[in-house]
């Protein structure tokens, strides 16, 4: 998948995001596993708040989803683009985990038990992720099964 075929997607889903919790994006397939992308309403409003959706930098971050989450490289070694755990335990608080934790999973009302319910799991089964590529992290939530995954993107973060 190119980033032209990844813009077109997401052209195509943007009208149907306002009526669903999240819309499956695409579908990539890695080791034989696959990894369904799906975006939420709450991350396009992020990106046009702040100039960047269907922009190259979120298109490429999109993209990155095709090295799928890797559990023996769960934490992203430096330098490094694909799906990366993220945990509480870093110090001090940066601004992926307050947007990811603070603003979304700890907050209620904010949409995150409705992606638990959609995915038809519990929030605490769902690992809390960003998908990296060189100019950005997408931040969201992954349900890992053994065979597919899927990935909800709720966020963004550009800080360095």
């Amino acid at each position: 998948m190119n980033i032209n075929e990844l813009k077109q997607l997401v052209k195509e889903v943007e009208p149907k995001l306002s009526d669903s919790v999240f819309v499956n994006l695409h579908t990539y397939e890695r080791n034989e596993k696959k990894l369904t992308l799906a975006i939420t309403e709450r991350l396009m409003r992020k990106c046009k708040k702040c100039k960047i959706w269907r922009s190259p930098q979120m298109l490429t971050a999109l993209k990155n989803a095709e090295y799928g989450f890797d559990e023996l490289k769960a934490m992203s070694p430096g330098g490094s683009d694909g799906i990366f755990l993220l945990t509480r335990n870093y110090k001090p608080k940066n601004q992926m985990m307050k947007k990811l934790f603070d603003r979304f999973i700890d907050k209620s009302g904010s949409g995150a038990e409705d992606i638990a319910n959609a995915l038809d799991t519990s929030l605490e089964d769902l690992l809390p992720v960003r998908l990296v590529s060189h100019h950005m992290r997408l931040l969201g939530l992954l349900k890992k099964n053994e065979h597919a995954d899927i990935l909800v993107l709720v966020d963004y973060d550009d800080t360095k």
